[in-house]
């Protein structure tokens, strides 16, 4: 049907970032207004929500306690959430989510206030942080062109990739994808003028020129 799209959350391809098991809401339906995604902890304990905020950026993010129970900490507060809780939380508050019962899954949805929220693609990328994360940055970028490739059009995996080029000494295809992160999300031109991934190329006339 083009009017509507059905799935169960079992049906949605589950990912690891290195952190815990999530499904890409969003990227599985093509939403491009705000973010969807589900994150579970498998034992008791687990932290399903890593510690942040939303400062930079200034989304709003709602998230529902879809089964199990979790512990919420926002600013520092406790908040018990048993399954069918609906937790809001405001852009500057810090906040994290820890699962209290095996298998607990949190829906997580967010947005900016007034704006529609386009795509960013991070989802895409999510997969290879650990590459990163452990310094693997060649492969990171073998595998990361090979995501580009397939997943034409979305800022985020493109800005990591060109932090992953320049890493692994690769000043012109870094360059080149930032480029085309840039085209796509002009606020990418100012990030990379602060991000220490790309020190090594820095100096670079091309890379200089890019970033003003």
């Amino acid at each position: 049907m083009d009017g509507y799209r059905v799935a169960s959350l079992d049906e949605i391809e589950e990912l690891n970032d290195g952190r815990q098991p999530w499904q890409p809401v969003r990227h599985h339906f093509g939403i491009t207004s705000f973010g969807m995604n589900a994150w579970t902890g498998r034992a008791a304990g687990d932290q399903i929500i890593n510690e942040h905020d939303e400062a930079d950026d200034g989304s709003e993010e709602l998230y529902f306690v879809w089964r199990g129970r979790a512990r919420f900490v926002i600013d520092g507060e406790q908040v018990d959430a048993p399954g069918g809780t609906y937790v809001f939380v405001t852009p500057e508050s810090t906040r994290t989510a820890f699962a209290e019962a095996p298998e607990t899954t949190i829906l997580a949805a967010g947005a900016i206030p007034g704006e529609a929220n386009p795509p960013s693609g991070w989802e895409i990328w999510a997969p290879l942080n650990p590459l990163y994360r452990e310094g693997r940055y060649d492969e990171a970028a073998d595998r990361g062109r090979e995501v580009v490739d397939a997943n034409p059009g979305y800022p985020n995996p493109l800005y990591n990739l060109a932090c992953c080029e320049a890493l692994a000494g690769r000043p012109a295809d870094a360059v080149e994808h930032l480029r085309r992160a840039i085209e796509l999300l002009p606020s990418a031109r100012e990030f990379a003028q602060h991000d220490s991934d790309f020190d090594a190329i820095r100096d670079e006339p091309a890379f200089r020129k890019l970033i003003g």
